[in-house]
């Protein structure tokens, strides 16, 4: 059995703060009273400013498909009496997770809330951007990303990859859980209004089309110009080697992606089945008294949809107090059940702002250790940043390094598809249908 440890001498307590986002220092609050608990000391930097990050523990059990424990039975004796266990994996040294294939993780944290406090998971940003799909399970539990307030127990992790073979290993994080207290409401735009009046929202950067819009939240629109970089997207192979979690700034990008160059109709074709990267038209900005989440632009038309939860942490973009100048979303993009043409300027999701219940005492950025701050169209950070466009870097900024390497990556992914037939190269289309659908995320939050 192994031991929950719960209260941490390092974080002194404090009284709560009122309704919203749960901030930093309460979430350390929680670890210190026992509320956050783990089998392994909590360090600080899981702590986001307004997130924890979750580690897996030493067990994955692969599972034939997806479901939820109920309130009747635990989730391994249910995925055993069903037949549905097929496998464990000792995950305490690197193990491959096969595409494809589902797998339930315990993690080390477990929970005992308060009566007024609930949940609300998502992934983290390397988990979206190498299209790992993963849901929060709490047992007894009926919906996943969620925990109901006062919830005391054990927290799982369902994992899906669904296009690189992945290597993991216990304390890897690839979720992340949000804690609020009230109603979780987004601010209505005339609140949004006055944000941008008072400190804008987004950086139009001589480009009006990049203004704020705002229509039941911030309106969020797609990138096929480059920013000057030639390179508007990234589409994943199939059948690749195995991406290892552990690897910063390792693999090469041309060995697992194929870069999609801007074309004189600012178009593309999002072909079913693939898996893109691409970037927003504006930069935006959280100040830190908000956290931020991309939702479906439209749930009525269904052609397109938020596929992991699109996460914004305080100061994402701005900073503690401005200095930093905005930053692109980076969106990932998957088309479901038929081609659909993308274009420029498309508007793709909603950007929703939630109050936090208190300023938290560190924001997004360099500082924590945040990759993503700044980020342009960025790959996940396993991936060779020398080999990718920074499309998202402010006027000026673009190095020399980026320029000589534009040639060589759009020549090496022109011999690459040659001798990979599954590579689908962006081409025209006269006219799009009124029944895609596509799903689209954006996902920000990184430590």
């Amino acid at each position: 059995m192994e031991e929950v440890l719960g209260s941490n001498s390092l974080f002194p307590a404090r009284h709560p703060s009122g309704e919203g986002i749960l901030p930093y220092q309460e979430i350390r609050d929680f670890i210190a009273s026992g509320k956050i608990r783990s089998t392994t000391e909590i360090t600080d930097d899981q702590i986001q400013p307004s997130s924890i990050d979750l580690r897996l523990s030493r067990a994955a059990y692969r599972v034939r498909a997806s479901f939820l424990p109920g309130s009747s039975t635990t989730l391994l004796n249910k995925a055993t009496a069903n037949g549905m266990l097929s496998q464990t994996i000792d995950i305490s040294e690197p193990s491959i997770l096969e595409p494809g294939v589902i797998y339930i993780i315990p993690l080390m944290e477990s929970l005992d809330l308060p009566p007024d406090v609930y949940g609300i998971a998502n992934p983290k940003s390397t988990t979206g951007r190498l299209d790992i799909f993963t849901r929060l399970i709490t047992e007894p539990g009926d919906e996943f990303e969620r925990v109901r307030k006062g919830y005391r127990g054990k927290l799982f992790i369902e994992v899906l990859s669904q296009t690189f073979p992945i290597v993991v290993q216990a304390g890897m994080k690839l979720n992340q859980l949000r804690f609020g207290r009230g109603k979780f409401i987004a601010a209505g735009d005339s609140k949004l209004r006055q944000l941008d009046q008072d400190d804008p929202l987004v950086d139009i950067e001589d480009d009006e089309s990049a203004q704020s819009s705002i229509d039941r939240g911030l309106r969020i629109h797609v990138d096929l110009q480059g920013n000057g970089t030639g390179i508007v997207a990234y589409q994943a192979k199939k059948f690749s080697a195995p991406v290892d979690l552990s690897k910063l700034n390792y693999y090469e990008v041309l060995d697992f992606w194929t870069p999609i160059p801007k074309n004189d109709k600012l178009q593309f074709i999002l072909e079913p089945g693939e898996f893109y990267i691409l970037a927003s038209k504006q930069r935006v900005r959280v100040q830190p008294g908000y956290a931020a989440e991309l939702l479906p632009y439209d749930l009525g038309t269904q052609e397109f949809r938020v596929h992991y939860a699109g996460f914004f942490d305080p100061g994402f973009g701005y900073g503690m107090h401005g200095e930093i100048p905005r930053t692109r979303a980076v969106l990932e993009v998957r088309a479901t059940q038929m081609p659909i043409l993308l274009e420029d300027d498309q508007f793709v999701g909603r950007l929703n702002y939630y109050k936090m219940s208190a300023i938290p005492e560190k924001v997004y950025g360099g500082t924590i250790g945040s990759s993503y701050q700044q980020q342009g169209l960025a790959l996940a950070k396993q991936f060779k940043r020398e080999e990718q466009y920074a499309s998202g870097t402010s006027k000026g900024s673009a190095t020399e390094v980026q320029s000589n390497l534009r040639k060589s990556i759009i020549e090496k992914s022109a011999t690459a598809q040659i001798d990979d037939e599954d590579d689908v190269s962006p081409r025209s289309l006269a006219s799009s249908t009124s029944n895609e659908e596509c799903m689209i995320n954006a996902k920000t939050n990184e430590g």
